[in-house]
């Protein structure tokens, strides 16, 4: 392509080196907008299937398809979003010079809770603070932080109450994620959209989630643009059914679909299952979903009821004539054999809480009742009824009756800590024999519950050893392997009426609605994921898949998911409505251009399988079949795609369905061929953070450095799945040496004019043979 006829002209006189100009820049920002603008006059990213070309399950050397996730339209782009974005622009525009046809299609992800979640916070700043809002001032606002963070704190001392660690044996997680970078300081929404550049009266009409989808997107596009993203922009479109389009995908119902795709396996049902919930939402909080604690899954525990004995005295008296339990959460229930009293703590927060319509009562912190309520023990689903309000002391000193135990009354008495002691022999443990407690205790010292960390460290070296290498001493399972024993134990203890299961998150998740979630027992539809067969096939494909990163795969980032992948929700109550977006490369292929002016009700299940799977068309098809006959080229000869980018963080959850999806949905030649995943962005070595002001969106980047510039700068950043660094003074050089080149150039060209023109003849240096190389000549 021929420069632009400006080019020349600016590049006249350029400043002297060091000089404290903006010169250089503005001249790249100029031949940046004219190259683009003769990039979009003459079309040079639409991509459109070649006819007669072979399917796309033939040799892709002719033909490369890649893609992006779409990002959530919350808020303008980012620089974390151009690195990744950046790698599938590299890869389509090395394809493009080497001859290849080049489809890199570009969406808007507005469905699930984060635009919904804004937008009602906004509503909610509008309706406590007037319009324009008054906010506390900065000491109000640090009472009230105080005032959560007690509130937090209190919540946690209720779960270390129940004398369990939150994870059990063999279970290891890191404390780093992108989750974690999401927790600091808490701002009010209508300041992070003043942050964005915004007025009040700007700012007031996204109290509506509809208007988030009508503003960011179209801003998104001219950002990408002036980036110079290489995008077929026909194909986009955004994830809700406000668009035409969408209200097409939604037509193709997960559940049929799934069901269909794979005739042999079921993976859809539904059931109640444990789900990670919103109560502010009333509906399963995905990762996506959540301010805080992506990643985090549902810990289910047995509940052991301890029953205290009448007659009720104290406080309790009140609750006289009932069945009243001590309920205490417990990952191991194969140790009851051997409990010799329940801890409490002492200035512990607890209630009496009443869990069904016959009376019983479980005394338990509020956090583990309102658990319990969202799991069918409580009278009304989701509303814990307290009927009486304990500290620990009202708890001290009151007789129980324990299952398992030979003892036939134990006591609750007060510890600090809450470490549950074992007494009596339960288990053998090698190394430690059959009084794990007493040696360990006696080799650590231990004098009283004050050696906090000697009893750490005791519970350290006897809990995992006890239920790896342990062996059942007591009980109907005596000489059982330990960890063998622990679900049938669990089975026996549930039948008889002893314990029931519970469950809450492993860690603290909170919703992007602000509240904190909980463990609800939802009645929904459910994608199997992690079922054997489909498990095998999920491993097949990413076996054959490229994945630039060696730690990617062997390091467990992508097998370890496609093996712990649980069964996950479908569908949801409330927010923006949501497409099978594990899918969403699809419709990228043909339906956002195509099949625009199709209408919803004219779509049917066997139209769908015409288009996906090839089957045969529907005899009372109403679209024409020149449009179907279109559409179907276009999504066999692209798909399936070569790579898709994504940050690391959606290894566990988007590409692990991703895979999951597309081998139930398709056979082997549409099965995805590579994923490249990247680690966070980070801006001069430092994290990005809007609250301390280390941030950029890419259009500051673009107007501070240039759009080429900027990608110099991306593409030194970083290449594994390690956190990249963005260095301001990368690209400033680059702005530098890109102006110096072009400098250089000139004055050789204008040398040649005087001299007779450029040395012609055969070639004679490497970079002859470079420059000279044909297009039909490269590989």
């Amino acid at each position: 392509m021929a420069p632009p006829a400006t080019a020349k002209a600016s590049t006249e006189a350029p400043p002297q080196e060091g000089a404290k100009s903006h010169v250089r820049r503005d001249l790249l920002l100029q031949i940046q907008a004219a190259v683009q603008k003769q990039w979009e006059e003459e079309k040079v990213f639409e991509a459109t299937a070649k006819d007669g070309a072979a399917p796309g399950s033939g040799p892709r050397d002719d033909r490369f398809f890649g893609n992006f996730p779409y990002p959530y339209m919350n808020g303008l782009l980012h620089l974390g979003h151009a690195f990744t974005l950046s790698k599938v622009e590299f890869a389509a525009s090395y394809h493009r010079l080497r001859g290849a046809n080049v489809l890199f299609p570009f969406g808007f992800h507005c469905t699930g809770m984060p635009i919904k979640a804004c937008a009602d916070k906004l509503a909610r700043e509008m309706d406590t603070y007037g319009y324009p809002p008054k906010f506390p001032s900065e000491e109000e606002a640090a009472l009230e932080a105080l005032s959560i963070a007690e509130g937090a704190a209190a919540a946690a001392e209720g779960a270390e109450a129940k004398g369990e660690e939150q994870k059990a044996p063999g279970q290891f997680k890191g404390k780093k994620s992108k989750a974690a970078a999401k927790t600091g300081t808490a701002k009010y929404q209508w300041d992070i959209m003043r942050s964005m550049g915004m007025t009040d009266e700007e700012i007031k009409p996204f109290r509506d989630p509809a208007h988030w989808l009508t503003y960011f997107p179209p801003i998104a596009v001219d950002d990408l643009k002036a980036f110079g993203l290489g995008v077929d922009w026909r194909r986009s479109f955004i994830t809700t059914d406000m668009k035409p389009v969408l209200r097409l995908v939604r037509a193709l119902a997960p559940a049929d679909a799934l069901q269909q795709g794979q005739g042999h396996l079921l993976l859809v049902v539904k059931d109640r299952r444990y789900t990670i919930f919103s109560p502010l939402d009333g509906q399963p909080c995905a990762d996506h979903d959540r301010a805080s604690g992506e990643g985090v899954l549902p810990q289910e525990y047995t509940l052991i009821k301890m029953q205290v004995v009448p007659p009720l005295t104290g406080k309790l008296e009140a609750l006289a004539g009932r069945n009243v339990f001590l309920a205490a959460a417990t990952l191991r229930p194969e140790t009851m054999y051997g409990q010799t009293n329940a801890w409490v703590l002492p200035d512990g927060q607890y209630g009496a809480f009443e869990v069904n319509e016959g009376g019983d009562v479980f005394v338990v912190t509020k956090r583990s009742a309102l658990n319990l309520s969202y799991q069918f023990l409580s009278k009304e689903f989701g509303k814990p009824h307290c009927l009486l309000e304990l500290t620990g002391h009202d708890l001290i000193g009151l007789p129980l009756k324990a299952a398992l135990t030979p003892n036939p009354v134990i006591y609750a008495l007060p510890m600090l800590t809450i470490l549950t002691d074992k007494g009596h022999p339960i288990i053998n443990i090698p190394e430690f024999g059959d009084a794990a407690a007493v040696k360990v205790c006696q080799d650590l010292k231990i004098q009283s519950q004050n050696d906090k960390e000697k009893l750490a460290e005791a519970k350290r070296l006897t809990y995992l050893k006890g239920f790896t290498d342990g062996v059942m001493l007591v009980g109907e399972l005596k000489g059982t392997k330990v960890q063998d024993a622990k679900p049938q134990i669990k089975k026996l203890l549930v039948e008889r009426g002893e314990a029931v299961p519970y469950s809450e998150p492993e860690k603290r998740v909170t919703s992007r609605s602000g509240d904190e979630c909980v463990v609800a027992l939802t009645d929904q539809w459910y994608l199997t994921y992690g079922e054997t067969e489909w498990r095998a096939l999920a491993e097949e494909c990413l076996a054959g898949m490229q994945l630039y990163n060696e730690e990617t795969r062997h390091g467990g980032r992508a097998r370890g998911p496609l093996a712990w992948a649980r069964a996950s929700p479908g569908t949801r109550s409330s927010s923006l409505s949501l497409s099978p977006t594990a899918l969403s490369t699809c419709p990228t292929t043909h339906w956002a251009h195509i099949l625009q002016s199709i209408k919803p009700d004219q779509l049917s299940h066997a139209l769908w399988d015409h288009l996906l799977l090839g089957a045969p068309k529907p005899a009372d098809c109403p679209v024409p079949d020149d449009l179907l006959q279109h559409a179907r080229q276009e999504f066999e000869y692209w798909y399936p795609f070569d790579l898709r980018v994504s940050g690391k963080d959606l290894i566990n959850n988007h590409l692990t369905f991703a895979i999951y999806n597309h081998t139930a949905m398709f056979d082997k030649d549409k099965w995805p061929r590579g994923f490249r995943t990247n680690g966070h962005l980070l801006l001069n070595s430092e994290k990005m953070s809007k609250s301390t002001g280390n941030f950029k969106t890419i259009r500051q980047a673009i107007e501070e450095f240039s759009s080429d510039a900027t990608r110099f700068a991306l593409a030194d950043a970083g290449d594994t799945v390690d956190d990249a660094n963005f260095v301001e003074e990368t690209a400033n050089a680059a702005i530098l040496r890109l102006t110096k080149e072009m400098t250089w150039m000139e004055e050789v060209l204008a040398s040649a004019a005087t001299e007779g023109g450029l040395r012609s003849g055969e070639e004679r240096s490497f970079a002859d043979r470079g420059c000279l190389r044909t297009r039909s000549t490269w590989p």
